[in-house]
Order: structure tokens, then sequence, then C-alpha cells
């Protein structure tokens, strides 16, 4: 792809905990070696209990969220119920192989629990306790190894998928200018306030990105 192409770079976060998922980004944007824009949202609710990160192609991203948002509500209108995480991330990976560029996580909370699938664009698709695309994903992976463990609870879940981020953003030159972080469990899709993280990343002693 031509350096023209807008970009997301990125680092998008996944991680499984007690009682549901998180996810998170940074919100960088780049052309090339330019930083195109610094308030991209990464981060969509694409049902009442999923939610997709993007990594890649704005273009194609946006298209993909979209695309998933309609026939989302679509099934649930027809079934009366919700899509399973397997079923949405399924369909991620079929519909990704018709030529997107780009790198997927869907994560959500359904009749099994707390489910996250990473999606690369040839349509493989893997579930795993905790993952990172995109271009920091090399550096948010040590933090995610080194903290994470099996049933931990959503507050530490959160400090650790804030911790990760740190990590890119300190030394991933195409992630950075904020964050955003979603939790997804039986109550369902809930955003944290850029506020709210902001304090919270400030109190574990690290700088806020900020735009």
């Amino acid at each position: 792809m031509a350096d023209e192409v807008l970009k997301t770079g990125t680092t998008t976060i996944g991680i499984k905990y007690k009682d549901g998922v998180i996810l998170a980004t940074d919100q960088r944007a780049t052309m090339g070696n330019l930083v195109a824009h610094t308030d991209v949202q990464k981060l969509y609710q694409i049902g009442d209990n999923l939610g997709m990160t993007i990594a890649g192609v704005v273009g194609d991203a946006q298209l993909m969220v979209r695309y998933m948002q309609s026939e989302i509500a679509m099934y649930t209108m027809k079934k009366g119920a919700p899509m399973t995480v397997n079923a949405a991330a399924t369909l991620v990976a079929n519909v990704i192989r018709q030529g997107f560029y780009l790198g997927l996580i869907v994560g959500g909370y359904d009749r099994t629990g707390g489910h996250i699938f990473s999606i690369d664009g040839a349509g493989g698709f893997i579930e795993d306790n905790f993952m990172s695309v995109g271009s920091g994903s090399v550096f948010a992976i040590g933090a995610l190894q080194a903290g994470y463990k099996p049933d931990m609870s959503k507050e530490d879940a959160i400090n650790l998928a804030l911790t990760a981020l740190n990590s890119s953003i300190q030394r991933d030159a195409f992630t950075g200018n904020g964050m955003l972080l979603a939790t997804i469990d039986k109550d369902g899709f809930k955003w944290y306030p850029a506020e709210e993280l902001k304090s919270r990343v400030e109190s574990m002693g690290y700088i806020y990105p900020h735009h």
C-alpha cells in the first residue's frame, strides 16, 4: 500500500477478565511518516453485547464497521436474541477475505461468557485471553504477557490495558494521541470517559497522551 493511504497505524488491545472483556486503543492516524489525525476512533460498538477494534486502512475500517453494525442489528431483530461473539467473529472473518486491509479484534459477552478474537486480513481468527493488533502490538504484548492473570478483576484488567497502551505509545511512532477503552459484560457495552481514563493513567504514574 502506498504511503499516501491513511492508516490507523495503531495499538489495539483485547483482554478477557473474570466477568467480561476489555477493548482499548490509541487514537492516532498516520499517512506515511505524517501524523494525519489525532482523534481517530478505532474502537466501535457493533452490537449491544459486541465491540470491535480496527487497525489498517481507515476507509476499509469504516466500511467494515458500518457493515457489521447493520448485519448484527438485522440478526438481533430477526432472532430476538443477541449474536454470539463467535458468530460475530466468524462473520467478520468471512467478510475480510473480500480484500480488506485490516487487522481486527472482536470482543463481547454472550451466554457462555466473555470472548475475544483476533482476525487477520486472510480471514484467520483466533480466540485467546489477551491480544494486541497493530504496529505497536510488539510492545503491548510484552506488558500483557507479564501482567495477565486468569480470572483477573475488571479493575486489574483496565489497569493492564492502560499499561500495555502506555508501553506502545512510548515506543511506537504510529501509536499515540489519546486512549479509548470500553468494557463488555452481562450489562452490555460501556465506554469509559476520557477524563476517567486520564486520571487513572496519571495515578498509575504515566503521562496521558494528549491530542
